[in-house]
C-alpha cells in the first residue's frame, strides 16, 4: 500500500529537496535505474521473491514487543519494533535485498556500498554472498576503527573493505568515494546505497523497501489488542531510513506524531555535532538537494557523533520536507543522553541496544504524551557492534542526578 503524502513529484523532489544534482558521467546510470524501479518493485515475481527473502532468510515479521517494564517507569505503553532481531542484527537487510534483487534483475554484475556504522555494509555483504555478486564497502577510516567487528563480518562474508582516508573519514567521506568509483565504472556497477540520501530515485526507493516495518507495525498493534493508531512513533535519524520505514504508514494519519532524534554529539550548538535539521541550511549533498550542515560558502561541515551511522552531515530530502511541513518533528539528543538511555533499556528490558537506536530510546525524556498512551520505538539495531564504545562508560557509571529536560 503506498502512501501518497510521502510520494515525491516526477523528478524526485519532495517539496524543495530531493531531485538529481548528478554529474553527466553518472546520469545514463541514474536514469536506468530511475526508469525501472517503479515497475519492478510493483511485479509481482519480483515481491515474491522478495517477500520470501525477507520472511525465510532475514526473520520478517520482527517482533513488536511490549516492554512492560519501561512501560511501567515511563506511564506509557511503550512498544519496540525489534529490528535489532532481523538477520545480519538491523533494519538495513530490507533495503539491501531489495536492491540486491533489483540488480540482479538490471543485469549488474557488480555492487559497491557504503557505510558508516557498518550495519549496512554487512547487510550488502551479507546479500552478495547469498546471491554470488562481488561486493566492495567503502567505509571511512575512524569508522573501521571504532566498529572493528563489522569490519570483520563483511570480510569474512568476502566484501572488500576499502577505509577512505579523506576528510572526517567518517560516513560522508565513505559516501564521496562510492560515488567516484560508480563514476569510474558505470557500466556493470549497482550503487546499492544504505538510507534515504542521494539522487532520485534512491530516497523514494530507500522508503519503500524500509517501509515494511511501518506494515508489520499496524497489523501487529491489532494483534496485540490496541485500537486505533500509536499516538507516538519514535526512530533515530542519520540519513533516515529506519525512520523513513517507522514513518511512512503513519504519515499524514493525523493522530500519531511522529519524532526522529537526530545526533547532537556534544550539544546542538557546539562545533561537535550531526544535527543537520536543528542546525543546518538548505544545500546539496551527494546528489540531493536537502538540510545540511555547511559554513557560509557552502563547504560542507565536518561532525560528531558517539554514533557511527549518525554521523552524517545532511538528512535524507524526504524528512527536510516532514519536518517542513510539519508532519514529523526532530529532536537532538546529545552523545551523553544516547549513552544513558542505552543503558537504562539495557538494565529494564535486558536489550542492549545500538548507539543509533538509544538516540531512539532516549526520546522518552523529551516528548510530551498522555498517561496510557501507545508509543512505538524502532529498535533499529542491537549492539553489539556497539561494545567497546559501552565499555568505556560501564565501570564506575553511576545514576544519573541530573534533572530530565524539559519536554516539548
Amino acid at each position: 500500500m503506498e502512501n501518497m503524502e510521502i510520494s515525491p513529484d516526477d523528478r524526485g523532489f519532495y517539496g524543495q529537496y530531493g531531485g538529481s544534482y548528478i554529474p553527466e558521467l553518472l546520469w545514463a546510470n541514474v536514469e536506468e535505474l530511475r526508469e525501472c524501479y517503479r515497475s519492478v518493485l510493483s511485479d509481482e515475481i519480483y515481491k515474491a521473491e522478495l517477500e520470501k527473502l525477507l520472511k525465510n532468510y532475514g526473520g520478517r515479521p520482527t517482533p513488536l514487543y511490549l516492554a512492560e517494564n519501561l512501560s511501567r517507569e515511563t506511564g506509557a505503553r511503550v512498544y519496540l519494533k525489534r529490528e535489532d532481531l532481523c538477520h545480519t542484527g538491523s533494519h538495513k537487510l530490507n533495503n539491501v535485498l531489495g536492491q540486491a534483487l533489483l540488480a540482479v534483475k538490471m543485469g549488474k554484475k557488480h555492487i559497491i556500498a557504503e557505510t558508516g556504522a557498518g550495519q549496512h555494509g554487512v547487510a550488502t555483504a551479507t546479500a552478495c554472498a547469498l546471491m554470488n555478486l562481488p561486493c566492495t564497502v567503502f567505509m571511512g577510516k575512524k569508522d573501521t576503527m571504532r566498529q572493528k567487528l563489522n569490519v570483520t563480518r563483511m570480510e569474512m562474508l568476502g566484501a572488500t573493505v576499502v577505509p577512505v582516508d579523506s576528510g572526517s573519514r567518517t560516513l560522508k567521506d565513505a559516501t564521496n568515494e562510492a560515488i567516484r568509483h560508480w563514476i569510474n565504472n558505470p557500466d556493470d556497477t549497482y550503487y546499492l546505497i544504505g538510507s534515504t540520501i542521494g539522487p532520485h530515485p534512491y530516497p523514494d526507493l530507500v522508503t519503500r523497501l524500509q517501509s515494511v516495518i511501518s506494515r508489520e507495525t499496524i497489523s501487529q498493534l491489532r494483534d496485540a489488542g490496541e485500537k486505533g493508531e500509536p499516538g507516538h512513533v519514535l526512530a533515530c535519524v542519520g540519513g533516515g531510513s529506519n525512520a523513513a520505514g517507522a514513518f511512512y504508514h503513519f504519515i499524514g494519519n493525523g493522530k500519531t506524531k511522529l519524532t526522529g532524534a537526530e545526533a547532537a554529539g556534544e550539544g546542538v550548538d557546539s562545533e561537535k555535532t550531526a544535527a543537520s535539521i536543528n542546525r543546518g541550511s538548505t544545500g546539496v549533498i551527494h546528489g540531493s538537494m536537502t538540510l545540511l550542515l555547511q559554513n557560509g560558502d557552502g563547504q560542507v561541515l565536518e561532525t560528531h557523533s558517539i554514533s557511527a551511522g549518525l554521523d552524517y552531515p545532511g538528512i535524507g530530502p524526504v524528512h527536510a520536507w516532514l519536518n517542513e511541513k510539519g508532519l514529523a518533528q526532530y529532536l537532538p539528543v546529545t552523545d551523553s543522553e544516547a549513552i544513558e538511555a542505552a543503558f537504562r533499556l539495557t538494565e529494564t528490558e535486558g536489550i542492549i541496544p545500538a548507539l543509533e537506536s538509544a538516540h531512539a530510546v532516549a526520546l522518552l525524556e523529551k516528548i510530551t504524551f498522555e498517561p496510557g498512551s501507545v508509543i512505538v520505538i524502532c529498535l533499529s539495531g542491537r549492539g553489539d557492534k556497539d561494545m567497546e564504545t559501552y565499555s568505556t562508560y560501564f565501570e564506575g557509571r553511576g545514576r544519573s542526578d541530573t534533572p530530565k529536560q524539559q519536554k516539548v
